[in-house]
Formats: C-alpha cells, structure tokens, sequence
C-alpha cells in the first residue's frame, strides 16, 4: 500500500522520557567498536569537560528509533513494513548524549515521496532532556520497496 500523504508534517508527541546509562552507553560503544574513552571511562570524558561520560554520535539512534515507532507503524500512514529498508541516518548535534540524561523524542513525518516504484519516508527526531534542552535532531530515512502506487 503507497503511503498516505496527509501525514506529511505529523507530529507524534514524545513518549516515557530514556534515562540515559553508563553501561548503557559503553554497551553500545563496544557493540559498534569505537573505544574512544570518553565512551569508557568517566575521567576521559571529564578531562574533555563532560559530567560524565559521554555517548557515540550514533546512540541517538536509539531513542529517535524508538520513538518512531509511533509514526512508522501509525495503521493510518500504510507503511508495509514487511517491505522496509533503512535508507539514511542523520543527526545534528548542540551537544552530546551524556550519562544522566533523561531524554524525550518528539518525532514528526518529515518527506513523503515516491522513487522507482518504492515509498520514501523520512521521519525527524527532536531529542530533548525533560527539562526541553534540546540535544539532537536525527532523520531517519525508510524505503519501503515496491509499494508506491499501490493502493489499499
């Protein structure tokens, strides 16, 4: 089923705020291999001016993911995701994730378009602390293959 157009520019409000982990953040460090110690060790990160330690540019995927979850498989917007790549990742960053955080993502359906038969979807994730500091905005592009002009 081709996506459903009047979704364009949605917002899903966030959901249960993420409290942000030490182990969490060295977990995820070690499973992509990046062993910058500032994703180690809490005095690398301190010695850099961090708080504590801090997070790989990429873990903020694992919020806005999550959150997502909302839009992507929102019954309305037709996303089969049977048929679902991951297409792109980007993020700007104001600063980095750190241990302590307690962050909520608002997610919002950016672009809907068609492209060689397929539906292209990119949803955007505004990362915040619950005190409303933003973060990190991450866009996360979806290609479901051969759906566009399909219909219901």
């Amino acid at each position: 089923m081709a996506l459903n157009k009047e979704f364009l520019g949605k917002v899903y409000p966030a959901g249960p705020a993420y409290a942000v982990g030490r182990e969490k953040i060295r977990e995820f460090a070690t499973a992509i291999g990046d062993w910058n110690p500032a994703y180690h060790d809490v005095a690398a990160a301190q010695a850099l001016g961090h708080r504590d330690v801090i997070a790989p540019p990429t873990f903020a995927f694992t919020l806005s993911f999550r959150a997502s979850a909302a839009a992507v498989l929102d019954p309305g917007l037709g996303l089969d995701y049977s048929k679902v790549v991951h297409g792109e990742q980007r993020f700007a960053y104001d600063r980095p994730i750190t241990s302590g955080d307690d962050l909520v993502c608002v997610t919002t359906i950016e672009n809907i378009r068609e492209a060689a038969g397929n539906d292209i979807l990119t949803t955007r994730g505004d990362i915040s602390t619950v005190d409303g500091e933003h973060v990190v905005t991450t866009w996360t592009t979806t290609v479901a293959r051969g759906t566009a002009g399909e219909s219901a």
